[in-house]
């Protein structure tokens, strides 16, 4: 049976796209119909096939942004230099078809008997399967207490603004704006360095768990200070992108 499910998992199918959500200026939320999806943890990743008219084949992988049984919905950045992500931000509409496997991974996924308490760390896209995190616990009524800390350009670069806004309870939400931020801002303005989690993050007596999503740089720093301060490293889970995310 689990032989057959992951070659289930890892069969390329065509999807629908339902919605297109506005999220920034260079983000967008796609909600997929997809037919055979077998389900997926908060956490996971699936692959994205596009092919041109003449056979060039791209491929890049998005972390899953919905949780589990909700509507598959993966997360965009538009990189300008990108070969994947302009069309799927720019071109994609509601009513077309996209190419895709999933879901895929089994390191970075959170369950409710995984416990906590959880510390949630994000740089830019970084946040998107947090994202889907945060949703499975509101969903299962898990009362595991959370603090997220999202790093960001600027107050206009925060993906799920309107949600992040309105935290579930037990959900300490933190923002550090790191280029620029707007009048009357009483948040962080720094990067994430190991002083600015000697301020927000559980103690390390607390056993928490750690999961830290975002740019190759913002993982190694923050998942090395956490060590540093006494986090074994077994309970920090690291996801890395390329610049801000899938190109």
């Amino acid at each position: 049976m689990a032989g057959t499910a992951l070659r289930r998992r890892l069969t390329w199918q065509v999807a629908k796209v339902s919605a297109v959500t506005v999220e920034t200026a260079s983000v967008r939320t796609l909600t997929l119909d997809v037919p055979d999806w077998p389900g997926h943890q908060a956490g996971q990743h699936l692959d994205i096939r596009l092919t041109d008219e003449d056979g060039y084949v791209a491929e890049r992988s998005y972390s899953i942004a919905s949780a589990p049984g909700e509507p598959v919905a993966i997360t965009v950045e538009r990189l300008d230099d990108g070969e994947v992500s302009p069309y799927l931000t720019d071109e994609l509409r509601a009513g077309d078809d996209l190419e895709l496997r999933g879901p895929i991974g089994g390191y970075f996924v959170w369950e409710p008997e995984n416990g906590g308490p959880l510390l949630l760390l994000a740089g830019g896209s970084g946040i998107v399967p947090l994202r889907s995190i945060l949703r499975h616990r509101e969903r299962t009524g898990s009362t595991v207490p959370v603090r997220l800390l999202y790093s960001s350009r600027t107050l206009d670069d925060v993906i799920y603004r309107a949600e992040l806004d309105q935290p579930a309870s037990g959900v300490e939400v933190i923002h550090t704006l790191t280029r620029s931020q707007p009048p009357g801002w009483s948040g962080y303005a720094r990067r994430a360095d190991a002083a600015l989690l000697a301020e927000v993050a559980w103690p390390a007596a607390a056993l928490p768990l750690a999961y830290v999503c975002g740019p190759t740089s913002f993982v190694e720093a923050v998942s090395q200070a956490l060590v540093q301060s006494g986090y074994p490293p077994e309970r920090v889970k690291t996801e890395r992108f390329g610049a801000t995310g899938g190109t």
